[in-house]
């Protein structure tokens, strides 16, 4: 089964949730799509198996064929093309690999070269195998790095998936084959926004979800939990605001991994998803 998690924004506890998720379960995967800024190996600290550099395709101009017809250029939507000076000019850090301006080419000037985007990594963290995407600095999309993730899970684990916060289109490639989503929220106004922003996201790819509530207090009022009573979601869990829990987080540790009681309230949480 593969369970997504995500969040309307970063800081709501995607990632804490995500490893205490696949700690809880008997074997697991881990997946790590927040490419931009991932940081669930600060948490399993994987011994490293195997590492993979991904690569996208861009175009290469060959000026001798180049005839300057502008087809590709008209037909690029990200800009990636344009004519200066009387020269084709090709930025590849805004370009998208979509390969139309290769096809499109009449004098065949535009070849596929390759361009290292960031890599993807597997380890071990006792129960859990920990597949971590980062992508490099200044590059625009993420997505090839959460494809290349996606096919290193296997297929008979318990896969917990560690979606980028928010809606891009980054989002919607972690959850494209999840069987569940799990959606995170904060218990205020802010919270309930992004909450509703992420749960049309899952409704429009018709995923099963729920919510697990984060940072509770008891007796304040939760927009978020609102929320979810008008728009007849289901609340999975409630996780307190709790100072230890805080401090085995804030150092870098996984809660079911120290704690029996915590071990118990996510076996709990895992067992309500997974039915």
């Amino acid at each position: 089964m593969k369970i997504a998690v995500l969040s309307g924004k970063g800081g709501t506890g995607k990632t804490f949730i995500s490893a205490n998720l696949a700690c809880s379960a008997e074997k697991a995967v881990y997946a790590d799509c927040d490419v931009e800024e991932p940081n669930g190996h600060l948490f399993f600290k994987p011994i490293i198996t195997e590492n993979n550099t991904v690569s996208v395709i861009v175009p290469e101009a060959d000026i001798n064929k180049c005839v300057l017809c502008r087809k590709c250029i008209d037909f690029c939507k990200f800009n990636a093309l344009a004519l200066i000076n009387g020269k084709l000019m090709i930025f590849k850090e805004v370009c998208h690999s979509c390969g139309g301006c290769i096809v499109l080419c009449p004098q065949q000037a535009l070849s596929k070269n390759k361009r290292d985007i960031g890599t993807v990594e597997i380890g071990i963290s006792e129960n859990v195998t920990v597949i971590s995407g980062c992508l490099n600095t200044g590059e625009v999309s993420g997505i090839s790095i959460i494809k290349k993730i996606m096919t290193k899970i296997p297929d008979n684990k318990t896969v917990i998936i560690d979606c980028p916060p928010g809606s891009a289109c980054t989002v919607m490639e972690s959850i494209r084959s999840s069987d569940y989503c799990v959606l995170v929220a904060e218990p205020t106004i802010f919270g309930s926004h992004n909450l509703a922003m992420v749960y049309d996201l899952v409704k429009i790819f018709n995923k099963p979800s729920g919510v697990i509530l984060n940072k509770c207090l008891n007796g304040q009022e939760n927009p978020s939990e609102k929320f979810c009573t008008d728009n007849n979601i289901t609340v999975i869990g409630k996780i307190p605001f709790d100072e230890e829990l805080g401090n085995l987080t804030s150092c870098g540790l996984i809660a079911v991994r120290e704690n029996d009681k915590f071990k118990s309230f996510f076996d709990n949480l895992l067992k309500e998803i997974t039915q």
